[in-house]
């Protein structure tokens, strides 16, 4: 399977056209709904056997963002051997409390994984939030960057962004 053919089959899983409310309020006639690719077991391991080598050298811990990246993240970790680690948005208040669950990151070099980048708020306040735990995190790896942003603002932050496809490769299989 080629690049394009890859970006062609996530597109044909996820593109959805209909009414639909976004976000910030506005009614869009076509959606993205990445979920879909993400519960396709088969384009799933390929998606993942496709970025471990984008993955960084060095890398110890594979973290997954709560919750699109946590079926990506333990796909990866897969392909790549490497422990994985959850990461959620807060600190659960009961049981471990913890905000990361799974592998040790603090003092480890770690690669925060996710599914689809748009401005990197949420990269960059999880990043913050595990950089205070004691974890290295320099790099993060998407299955898609929506190019809306997010690279540039996750550079002022001290975060390279690595992805697996770009919008444009999205809009070339259309």
């Amino acid at each position: 399977m080629t690049h394009a053919d890859l970006a062609s089959r996530i597109r044909a899983a996820s593109h959805l056209t209909g009414q639909f409310t976004l976000r910030s309020g506005r009614v869009a006639t076509e959606y993205f709904d990445k979920y879909r690719f993400e519960a396709d077991p088969a384009l799933l391991d390929e998606i993942a056997r496709r970025m471990a080598p984008l993955v960084p050298s060095g890398t110890e811990v594979l973290a997954g963002l709560e919750m699109g990246g946590i079926p990506v993240v333990t796909a990866l970790g897969r392909h790549t051997g490497l422990p994985c680690a959850f990461v959620r948005k807060q600190a659960k208040a009961h049981g471990t409390c913890r905000l990361a669950e799974g592998a040790e990151i603090s003092g480890r070099r770690v690669l925060v994984v996710e599914d689809v980048v748009a401005s990197g708020g949420q990269i960059e306040l999880s990043t913050a939030d595990l950089r205070a735990l004691g974890a290295q995190v320099h790099e993060a790896l998407c299955v898609l960057d929506r190019e809306q942003g997010g690279a540039d603002a996750l550079a002022a932050a001290g975060i390279r962004l690595l992805s697996l496809l770009t919008a444009q490769d999205l809009q070339a299989a259309a």
